[in-house]
């Protein structure tokens, strides 16, 4: 088989897949995450019914919905970051180029370039960027997911990636895989906006619904690979002899939190949280987070219906080497005096909620009868 047939096939080959059980936005229609519509280069991603839906022949497989994705619900067929990332560490080449063996650069998030620091030299090869038209429309992205990576990396070790901003030139297209499919994608970025409306006007769209078999999937609390595999070289790191306190605001993949008094214990935070970041014990009487497996996706402050669930100013990286699980706020569980059921008590009298409504309800009811029976008279 030539050269050229192979690329054809291995394009062929090559699709977005997306989990839906994976998705944020599929746990509830409050969720505000917008991540794979905000960075899709070609605007092929778009939201039917709060789900994030796209046109597969409009995709031009850059990855960078897949990068952005805080749950890991895009992938693409032909790569797979685990794999990527084992494969490439028994290599010699320390270079990551979309020249060489990646779709796109951002198709890495932040923390598989972490990990991919910490187990190696890497030099990052940005110098194409500006001759791709996709490229161009994510460098900026690109970019910043490095300066985040070197950012918190440099909070406790010495280890960096390195960018390169000159194209080599040595690199020919005839031994450049991506450099024919980038060619192709330049060619479907012309015409994928127009296709992607076209199909969403003609009901055409490739769209995604949750249905009752994969109910109990979504109930399923996991951490991403990514987050898992960056946890695993973290502890091959040595410990820091001083922590540091980083802006919250700088860190896009993870966060500490706090819960104020406003917090009515309705469990709505922690049954919803996709990684079981928020959990609490077996009488509800407090909430429970592990730093580690948050996400930062956003979605327990967006069903928080008092808000009050709070981001820290500050993120403290001890985390990353002495892990704990911290206690946002306890409650007082009582028995209900009239229902027997256990509720959140607040003080005055040992009744639930929901009694105390029903009473409440009871004694209009009276008052209004007494009232009618008055004016007859």
């Amino acid at each position: 088989m030539s050269t050229l047939a192979k690329l054809w096939k291995f394009v062929a080959n090559m699709s977005l897949n997306f989990e839906i059980t994976s998705c944020v936005r599929a746990s509830s229609k409050l969720s505000s995450c917008t991540q794979c519509v905000d960075i899709c280069p070609v605007d092929t991603i778009g939201l039917v019914d709060n789900i994030p839906s796209f046109s597969p022949s409009a995709c031009v497989e850059c990855g960078a919905c897949v990068g952005a994705c805080p749950s890991s619900a895009f992938s693409l067929s032909q790569y797979r970051g685990v794999d990527f990332f084992f494969e490439f560490l028994e290599q010699e080449t320390s270079i990551i180029s979309c020249k060489q063996n990646v779709p796109c650069l951002a198709w890495f998030g932040v923390e598989e370039l972490m990990a991919l620091a910490l187990s190696k030299e890497i030099v990052l090869e940005l110098g194409y960027c500006q001759s791709c038209e996709i490229g161009k429309r994510l460098y900026s992205h690109i970019v910043a997911t490095i300066e985040e990576a070197n950012f918190v990396l440099s909070s406790f070790c010495d280890k960096a990636l390195s960018v390169r901003f000159e194209a080599n030139d040595t690199q020919t297209q005839e031994s450049s895989r991506r450099n024919f499919l980038s060619n192709i994608t330049l060619q479907k970025a012309i015409e994928a906006k127009e296709e992607f409306e076209a199909k969403v006007n003609d009901g055409e769209l490739q769209s995604f619904t949750v249905d009752s078999a994969q109910i109990a999937k979504l109930k399923t609390k996991t951490i991403p690979l990514k987050r898992q595999l960056l946890l695993t070289l973290l502890k091959r790191v040595e410990k820091p002899t001083q922590y540091e306190i980083l802006p919250q605001k700088e860190i896009g993949f993870i966060s500490q939190k706090y819960i104020d008094e406003c917090c009515t214990n309705c469990q709505i935070c922690y049954r919803i949280c996709p990684t079981g970041a928020l959990s609490s014990n077996a009488k509800f009487s407090l909430i429970h987070f592990d730093t580690l497996a948050c996400i930062k996706c956003h979605l327990c402050h967006d069903v928080c219906e008092p808000n009050a669930i709070e981001l820290q100013i500050g993120f403290e990286n001890q985390e990353f080497f002495e892990p704990r699980k911290r206690t946002l706020i306890a409650f007082d569980i009582r028995r209900c005096n009239e229902c027997g059921n256990s509720f959140t008590y607040r003080g005055g009298e040992t009744i639930c909620p929901r009694c105390q409504i029903e009473e409440e309800e009871s004694l209009s009811l009276h008052h209004n009868a007494v009232s009618t029976t008055i004016k007859k008279f």
